[in-house]
């Protein structure tokens, strides 16, 4: 086991641990998590013995092998395979070993030790590593044709790939991982999920991903004022465990209600005006969801809300027949050449929809969003866009974007000239860059903290079209669940690349694949879209779409065709045939929204029913069960509250269904 006990530590004059006493057991897997700064790095640098407590002490077995990932990568010719299987070290140490001995003179002894090599070889499965290895990388997102390709020709995303899988080959007892998902799309993570489901050894992750703790882990050590608690479960377990602390320790219960009266006192002085109803409704949401989200917001750095639209066109951005990719001119006969990605896209954006763009590593997710913002010039077909379009763009590397010897007040006033200083000041206080931070330069900023500002910089332009190609790169879980809820109550059109699959379920309502080179749409949930990539991966072959959406061809529901007067009984049948097939197309997400809340009620009814049933039995307000009792009532509450939001949810849908029929 794991055992830190009394340990103290300090970063210069910054205290992070205070007799802390912890204990981790073998085959754990563990989410540790905490606020930047609180010390989950320092902890992994202890436990790798590059830095040790001021005070107590850190110990687990000295025969375990402990794995972690490097954070530099130099830029060497040697493949990327080999390099992925120098991981396994202890395999490196007896070919080394075996070359040895082929090196020396024939002897009955050499012949004998080289023999024994062998089989020592065979032992730490020589024979199957190179599969091993091709496995690890191709999960990993890397194509087939570049695993013989150098590590130095890699960018470094890319070669932090490497450094993971080189993690992974180890046959360690303890695996180390801080922020394993950073540099990997969702087909990667949900990948990466599913072999740490299957690691033997203890495991300890640093993660601001929670549906990624939630589908590995099982115990959460949480840091907080400067002590390490243990907490059985995943993320969302621990969630429930520190609201309920939260709001007994903090008197949340009273901020809750101010700001449940302030959205009630504008749900009912709105809520029949017509101009004001979409923001009422909005704010209903809010209110519903609430009482559950009030107590994880107390620790969160800041929260924001997008502002209303100015206007917003419909349709907001037409595709028909285009080609993306990209165009290059030659150096010497300056002739060009067209690279397609995604060919014949046929897609109307409609205002309001909420849509998450899926899609293996390199299909071209990226390549789609580029062209719909305008970066790169559409190969073939026709775009257009609506009047009145304003496009919040997020893009990958909008970090590396910003000014780094300029402040946040400095990039704000660049797109707001005329706009007062202290109003700006205002508003990025509100971002939480307070007092003279707002005027420092950004070059020592944190990446959650340059993210950030390039989030605010996007709320500040009112736009009514948002494209986020992986939005919550750099961002702490508080930072994430402010964007999340921010974005939930956005009253644009979204489109969202994310590899974040909480982000994706609760501000999503239909998702659309870029796959085979095409934008078709995904008639599933992120689960079926899990179960897609697995098949995909096994049969290692080109992504195939599932059967239920391949008959498919039109990739969101288009725009209503204009009437023509004066048409012929042949070109009236023909558009009776088209509006039929654009009606059926609207309904379809709606309809399978409606199945999926219908089979979440169903399992809220049936838990329900059990915790009620627990509560019937007199036994359990006895002493003896005090806890028990309080962990029902809490599962109960939480229950009733989430399905009320989905019965919400459900009625909205049936309306929305009415409408189109």
């Amino acid at each position: 086991m794991i055992r830190l006990q009394q340990v103290v530590l300090a970063r210069g004059i910054k205290p992070l641990f205070d007799s802390v006493d912890v204990t981790l057991n073998p085959g754990d897997k563990i989410g540790l998590i905490g606020s930047n700064g609180a010390g989950k790095s320092s902890l992994f640098a202890m436990l790798r013995g590059e830095l040790h407590p001021d005070q107590g002490s850190i110990d687990f077995p000295a025969k375990w092998q402990l794995a972690h990932v490097a954070q530099e990568t130099p830029p060497l010719e040697r493949s990327a395979i080999d390099y992925a299987i120098d991981g396994d070290v202890a395999l490196r140490k007896l070919e080394a070993q075996l070359a040895e001995l082929e090196a020396q003179p024939e002897s009955y002894e050499n012949g004998i030790a080289i023999g024994n090599m062998y089989g020592a070889l065979a032992d730490a499965d020589a024979y199957t590593v190179r599969p091993r290895a091709e496995q690890l990388l191709l999960g990993l997102g890397f194509k087939i044709n570049e695993l013989e390709q150098s590590v130095a020709s890699f960018s470094g995303g890319w070669r932090m790939r490497l450094n993971l899988a080189q993690a992974l080959m180890c046959k360690s007892d303890l695996l180390l991982l801080d922020e394993p998902t950073n540099h990997l799309d969702l087909d990667a993570i949900i990948w990466l999920e599913d072999w740490l489901k299957r690691y033997e050894g203890t495991l300890i992750i640093i993660s601001h991903d929670r549906d990624f703790l939630d589908g590995v882990v099982n115990v959460i050590v949480h840091i907080d004022e400067r002590k390490l608690k243990r907490y059985g479960g995943n993320y969302s377990g621990f969630e429930r465990q520190r609201a309920a602390q939260l709001e007994l320790a903090q008197g949340m219960l009273e901020k809750q209600n101010r700001k449940r009266a302030h959205l009630q006192s504008f749900i009912d002085r709105f809520k029949a005006k017509a101009s004001k109803a979409k923001q009422a409704q909005s704010r209903i949401k809010a209110l519903a969801r609430m009482e559950e989200m009030a107590p994880l917001r107390a620790a969160a750095e800041f929260s924001f809300e997008f502002r209303e639209p100015l206007s917003a066109p419909n349709p907001m951005l037409v595709m028909e027949d285009v080609d993306c990719g990209y165009r290059t001119e030659s150096e010497t006969d300056h002739s060009f050449t067209e690279k397609k990605i995604v060919g014949d896209v046929k897609f109307t954006l409609q205002i309001g929809q909420r849509i998450g763009l899926l899609g293996v590593n390199g299909a071209g997710k990226s390549t789609l969003i580029k062209t719909i913002v305008g970066d790169i010039a559409p190969l073939n077909g026709v775009m257009q866009t609506g009047k009145g379009l304003s496009i919040g763009y997020f893009a990958q590397h909008q970090v590396e974007m910003l000014r780094h010897d300029e402040s946040p007040l400095w990039h704000l006033a660049h797109i707001a000239p005329d706009v007062r200083e202290q109003e700006l000041r205002n508003f990025l206080g509100g971002f939480n860059f307070p007092g003279t931070m707002v005027s420092s330069p950004i070059k020592p900023f944190s990446g959650g903290e340059k993210a950030r500002l390039a989030l605010a910089m996007i709320v500040w332009q009112r736009p009514n079209l948002l494209l986020l190609d992986e939005p919550t790169n750099h961002l702490d879980l508080e930072t994430r669940e402010a964007l999340t809820d921010a974005l939930a109550q956005f009253e644009g059109t979204l489109v969202v690349v994310s590899h974040d699959r909480h982000l994706l379920r609760a501000t999503t309502d239909q998702f659309i694949i870029v796959a085979d080179g095409k934008l078709q749409p995904f008639d599933g949930d992120l689960d079926d879209y899990k179960d897609w990539l697995f098949k995909n991966k096994l049969e290692k072959a080109n992504p195939a779409l599932p059967e239920k959406t391949k008959a498919q061809e039109v990739a969101l529901p288009q725009a209503k065709p204009i009437p023509v007067a004066k048409v012929d009984d042949k070109e009236q049948r023909k558009r009776d045939a088209d509006e039929r097939t654009r009606l059926a197309n609207l309904r379809k997400p709606i309809e399978t929204r409606i199945k999926r809340l219908e089979e979440q009620m169903a399992k809220l009814n049936i838990k329900k029913k059990d915790i009620d049933a627990q509560l019937e039995d007199g036994d359990i307000y006895n002493d003896a069960n005090k806890e028990k009792l309080k962990t029902l009532l809490l599962d109960q509450a939480y229950v009733v509250k989430e399905l009320g939001q989905i019965e919400a949810d459900w009625l909205e849908q049936q309306e929305f269904l009415e409408a189109v029929e």
